[in-house]
């Protein structure tokens, strides 16, 4: 998930857009017309450039020509340069017919500039069929009750474990504050902490652990009324449980997505929380990235064979267990050649839909588990997948059914501040200034209290609700 304060974009780009409003072009980007009619050539962006996957959605993308005689431009999108294009191309009218692999902050950015079109997205679904969709992901893609995206596959923030370790201590799962937090000060000892969590003030991977266990306490960042909520008790208690871990029981300064991944794999934390992309690694299939711990110089499979996963947390605050995760989407813009941009969205989610989940199937879990007639179809097929760049070799070599499983289904409880209230641009421009990181890094230095902390970043909060 990438921050972007997408409000103050917004701004600019509407003033853009009026002055551009008295004429279209189909230029080099879409077709421009808005057109519900059949279309020789749409054009579509994707988030997914890199190389290897821009391949693969060409590849997807000559049979959907071959079976529809549709011609389709693929075009790799930078995501740092996604609201730079999409504000310079709109005011010239010259959008893509399609966007992909766009996460769920871009969409709410593209919905509030009213550059989708959220009829051809709602047809895509039901089309597909509703059932077929996880609901948590279709809900998180609408923007004020309509269905802004077409939701394509998801990754999930998992709290890792090292089960032989908790087997050892007699611990439970841990799946609850208390749970967590009992492991880690009970296995925490020299040479090993008991977990290790993102402090960084600079890094969105702080507020996306954190967020992660807000959530599960029911702590919000602002309510439906669009008023902060960061010194609610929820949330007040979700900064006091952080900070004690990171002070008591987690790794000596600053940790970031790289230290944090580090001293998990150096066999030197109990528990790690990260993104399901972590998966992969663990596993020993990315040389860049092998697990460094004793026992994985023989076996660099060994972390993944004794991990354990947790997808939801519930906190003592908490009505049920949460999940954080991001969500990846297909949108079709307001100018696209509608019916051919929705043929091409459902290509990609049924025949092209295993080729592109399998890009990097530990980061792209299925959103449509199947079809009408075959419910598991994509989920069952995701399984077998191969992952890795060095070594390639399925998910279910190394995880057990059980946790697949649990994976599997994993999307479907996924929360997200702003998004569940509809508060989404508020919530974006807070991360953009990456407020909630702020706040957590002075609590876990010792430069504020956990109730300071939790001041701070509801006062950055009201100060940039103020502004807008």
């Amino acid at each position: 998930m990438k921050p972007q304060g997408f409000v103050a974009a917004g701004v600019a780009l509407a003033c853009m857009l009026a002055a551009a409003a008295c004429g279209s072009s189909s230029g080099s980007g879409g077709s421009g017309s808005g057109s519900s009619g059949s279309a020789k050539q749409i054009t579509v962006w994707s988030e997914e450039n890199d190389p290897s996957r821009i391949a693969i959605t060409k590849e997807q993308a000559a049979k959907f020509t071959a079976e529809t005689g549709i011609k389709v431009k693929i075009v790799g999108l930078d995501e740092n340069q996604f609201q730079q294009l999409v504000t310079e191309d709109a005011a010239a009218g010259k959008l893509p017919d399609v966007i992909g692999a766009l996460p769920l902050d871009s969409v709410q950015y593209l919905a509030s500039n009213d550059l989708l079109n959220t009829a051809a997205a709602k047809a895509v679904i039901d089309n597909l069929g509703p059932s077929t969709f996880d609901q948590s992901a279709v809900r998180l893609t609408q923007y004020k009750g309509a269905q802004a995206a077409v939701p394509s596959d998801a990754w999930v923030q998992l709290l890792i474990y090292r089960k032989d370790l908790f087997s050892k201590a007699h611990l439970p799962a841990p799946t609850t504050y208390a749970r967590i937090q009992a492991a880690a000060q009970k296995l925490n000892s020299p040479g090993m902490a008991g977990i290790t969590m993102a402090t960084d003030p600079a890094d969105a991977f702080t507020e996306q652990t954190f967020e992660y266990f807000a959530l599960a306490n029911g702590c919000q960042m602002v309510n439906s009324g669009g008023q902060p909520t960061l010194t609610s008790k929820p949330c007040q208690d979700t900064f006091n449980w952080y900070t004690n871990l990171v002070r008591n029981d987690s790794v000596r300064g600053t940790q970031t997505v790289d230290t944090t991944r580090a001293t998990y794999f150096a066999g030197k934390a109990a528990m790690v929380v990260w993104s399901s992309y972590l998966l992969g690694e663990m596993a020993g299939l990315v040389n860049e990235d092998l697990p460094t711990c004793p026992q994985c110089k023989s076996d660099h499979a060994f972390l993944a064979k004794n991990s354990g996963i947790v997808t939801a947390v519930q906190g003592p605050d908490g009505s049920a267990p949460a999940q954080f995760g991001e969500i990846t989407s297909w949108t079709i813009t307001k100018t696209a050649h509608a019916a051919a941009a929705e043929k091409f969205i459902e290509f990609m989610l049924s025949k092209g839909y295993t080729s592109w989940l399998g890009m990097s199937p530990e980061g792209k879990f299925p959103v449509r588990q199947g079809t009408m007639a075959s419910p598991t179809q994509y989920a069952d097929a995701w399984a077998h997948l191969d992952t890795g760049v060095d070594s390639r070799a399925p998910l279910s070599k190394f995880y057990s059914p059980s946790v697949l499983s649990i994976l599997k289904v994993s999307p479907n409880s996924i929360h997200r501040w702003g998004l569940d209230v509809g508060q989404g641009a508020l919530v974006g421009a807070a991360s953009g200034q990456l407020v909630v990181p702020k706040a957590v890094a002075a609590a876990a230095n010792g430069a504020s209290t956990p109730s300071g902390a939790a001041q701070q970043a509801q006062q950055a909060v009201e100060q940039i609700k103020s502004s807008q």
